[in-house]
């Protein structure tokens, strides 16, 4: 019996294919097939010189530049497979309906049933290609040293030509050359970043860009100057008051200003010279403001460091006869009725000028400290108003001139603002 089992060619044919099934089934229960999704996979561009050999480029829209990669393949190999090995390539020969190209994937040293991406195609945008020639603007970010202040700056090259789809390149409205100046502290020529802007200034992707500037790049000298805060001095012999009345006080606003200029020049100015004819003023009987554009008198090769800061007003207090001239500052008026919801600032006053006629010897001694008040009682709501001002003063002595505030009322903090 044993001898004829073991001659019998169908039983072992039946057995060794019994044998065979039972491994796949071992395998496939321990090492099952499988799917794996590898995401941001590149898509690489081959024979695109189809497109760029005849005067034209194109854009990668639709986010397709990268692809999510699906592989099916047994759960071992899928294991030793990494982004590295997986190639997404779409050939410019394949270009259907002039928008998209099939993305073909593999799997380079690996076995696997399947692999395809998603999407499973590159979409593009194929236009003419156009050439422009732009001015290159410097620009900075960062701060200098404290002390100095940016002067010239200077690009090189001045100009570029830049070359790319005409879509990108109709929407350049902005060349510039970039220098981080963080810090510096003498004049230097840097290395520069190109960067584009649009009208909105945005700034514009020059990845399908292509520009002249070769290997020598873009650099841009900067030119820094010293900054000093200078005083300003006034020339006042050419002021004077009617017959009967006197000038208490003459006083500019502001008392100096930020200049900036090369270092021996600013080393050596002292002041900013106001001469007396500018301010020929006589006969005065009243309190005179007289603005004067101090630029006409600042050194060759010194600026001011703020441009718009070139007015200085020169006031000139005129006291009355038999009458003396007393500041207060707003801040130390009383002020009542004052709504609990509001509070108030005194909008661009910062002194208030009172006149003031009586007795020289009680002007002498006289103090408004706390004698100059304004009553909010008809101001019930958030917004600005002119109120006249009331100061306590002794029977001998009378208020030569009205005097009003301008107020701005807001609610508290924390409530909302009418």
């Amino acid at each position: 019996m044993r001898k004829k089992l073991m001659n019998n060619l169908g039983l072992k044919i039946l057995a060794f294919l019994a044998a065979v099934t039972l491994w796949f089934l071992v395998v496939n229960i321990d090492n099952p097939v499988t799917d794996r999704t590898f995401s941001n996979i590149p898509v690489t561009v081959i024979n695109d010189d189809i497109v760029t050999d005849s005067n034209r480029t194109y854009q990668i829209i639709d986010g397709t530049s990268q692809v999510s990669v699906t592989v099916t393949a047994t759960r071992r190999e899928l294991s030793r497979i990494s982004t590295d090995d997986i190639k997404a390539v779409a050939d410019m020969r394949e270009l259907t309906l002039g928008t998209q190209v099939p993305i073909q994937v593999t799997v380079e040293g690996h076995t696997y049933e399947e692999a395809y991406s998603t999407p499973r195609n590159l979409q593009v945008r194929i236009e003419e290609e156009a050439r422009n020639n732009f001015p290159i603007t410097p620009t900075t970010i960062g701060t200098v040293r404290e002390g100095y202040v940016i002067g010239n700056l200077k690009a090189d090259p001045t100009g570029i030509t830049i070359r790319g789809p005409k879509s990108v390149l109709n929407s350049i409205n902005r060349v510039c050359a970039e220098v981080d100046v963080s810090g510096l502290s003498e004049s230097e020529e840097l290395e520069a970043n190109l960067v584009l802007y649009d009208v909105n200034n945005n700034v514009i992707d020059q990845t399908l860009l292509v520009n002249n500037l070769g290997e020598e790049g873009l650099s841009v000298e900067v030119e820094l100057y010293q900054t000093k805060d200078v005083p300003i001095r006034i020339d006042d012999s050419g002021i004077s008051a009617a017959e009967g009345y006197s000038i208490s006080n003459i006083s500019c606003e502001p008392q100096d200003v930020l200049l900036s200029g090369d270092e021996d020049t600013i080393r050596d100015l002292v002041a900013v010279e106001i001469p007396e004819s500018e301010l020929e003023l006589s006969g005065l009987t009243q309190r005179t403001e007289h603005t004067v554009d101090i630029t006409e008198y600042l050194p060759e090769g010194v600026t001011l460091v703020d441009p718009n800061a070139s007015n200085v007003v020169v006031t000139i207090t005129v006291n009355q006869p038999g009458a003396q001239v007393f500041e207060v500052a707003t801040n130390a008026i009383v002020v009542s009725n004052l709504a609990e919801d509001l509070e108030v600032s005194y909008g661009t006053a910062v002194d208030l000028e009172f006149q003031i006629r009586g007795p020289q010897e009680t002007l002498s001694g006289l103090s408004l400290a706390k004698k100059v008040s304004i009553d909010l009682k008809e101001c019930t709501s958030p917004g600005t108003y002119t109120v006249p001002v009331k100061v306590d003063l002794p029977k001998s002595c009378s208020l030569v001139n009205d005097v009003q505030v301008e107020i701005v009322l807001k609610k508290i903090s924390g409530d909302q603002e009418e």
